[in-house]
């Protein structure tokens, strides 16, 4: 018998709770109203009890707790093996991770050993309260369309969501909530990972997804070197910088700039977009932001139609004019 329950992973690592843990938890309680079910969070740590207060101001209802040495970080063998015993243990409706490194790798890994789907990489989540099932939409061929993916027949229903594409809310300091401590016993389980050691991929100037505004360069730059003022424009707003997916793949700039759905998903409360042309596959990676201005000398460019500031101009002047303006303000 299902327990009705919403699940949201609560992924930490390094005794930190996750960004996305939050936006799930904010898009469960949304989910929980419209279904009647429970939100509850789950946690996998060395002890995760302190992580429970922070989890209920964002609309937990009931935080599980699954702790064990084994926890101290990320081992999908050891991971998979206590989740996937609690979920058979209780039985939840729909069960919901971020589309993390680690998420991608667990999510997988849990819908295989409970033989039902997984939706990866959703935009929107919503619940058919006629159906009483959860309706999952992500972009599909090539981004070209967005599907809205349904699990009928098998519980629990799981969906991979990625970061940034649904707001956090914080209900209070001081929200209350159940916590149940769950039996873990991984004796007899094997596990194929160990961690060796650790290293870090990128720096500050590429934390797009905590950035509050970014800069991003498309194709229409031209050139690789355009890159140059589309840095110091980013350096004068304090801003990151971001990329098209087709000037990454040009070799103008590395991987870790791109955003879109193949790169990164953020939600800075400006995004400025020089040059893009605004391809629906860049789209799903900033849309959600709190203000696009589009600056390309195409007026017709899709950019344009989720701008809500549109510059129609040659960049090669309004960049280095705005540069000069913000620089004047500053004098």
């Amino acid at each position: 018998m299902s327990t009705k329950e919403i699940w949201v992973f609560a992924e930490q690592r390094d005794g930190k709770m996750e960004s996305v843990v939050y936006e799930l938890l904010s898009k469960g309680t949304e989910l929980a109203a419209k279904s009647g079910f429970t939100l509850a969070a789950v946690v996998l740590s060395e002890n995760g009890a302190p992580f429970a207060q922070e989890l209920f101001n964002y609309g937990a209802k009931k935080v599980y707790t699954l702790d064990a040495p084994q926890f101290a970080y990320y081992q999908n063998d050891y991971y998979s093996a206590a989740f996937c015993k609690a979920v058979r243990d209780l039985q939840p409706e729909i069960t919901l991770f971020g589309a993390t490194t680690i998420g991608r790798s667990f999510a997988p890994t849990v819908a295989s050993i409970l033989h039902t789907g997984l939706t990866a990489d959703c935009t929107q989540l919503d619940f058919d309260t006629e159906n009483g099932i959860l309706l999952q939409t992500r972009p599909a061929f090539g981004g070209n369309i967005m599907a809205t993916i349904t699990c009928p027949n098998h519980r629990p229903q799981m969906s991979t969501v990625r970061a940034n594409v649904f707001r956090k809310n914080r209900i209070s300091d001081n929200e209350t909530g159940e916590i149940v401590s769950l039996p873990v016993d991984l004796s007899g389980v094997p596990c194929r990972m160990k961690r060796l050691s650790e290293v870090r991929e990128g720096g500050a100037d590429v934390n797009l997804a905590e950035a509050k505004i970014i800069v991003s360069g498309g194709r229409g730059l031209g050139a690789p070197e355009k890159f140059d003022l589309i840095r110091e424009l980013a350096k004068e707003l304090g801003a990151g910088v971001g990329a098209s997916r087709a000037t990454v793949d040009a070799g103008w700039i590395s991987h870790l700039h791109q955003v879109g759905q193949t790169g990164k998903t953020v939600c800075p409360k400006l995004y400025i977009a020089v040059g893009i042309s605004g391809a629906i596959q860049h789209l799903a990676g900033m849309q959600s932001s709190d203000t696009i201005v589009a600056i390309n000398k195409d007026g017709t460019a899709p950019i344009f139609e989720v701008a809500d500031i549109g510059i129609v101009g040659d960049l090669n002047e309004v960049v280095p004019e705005l540069i000069r303006q913000i620089k004047a303000r500053k004098a």
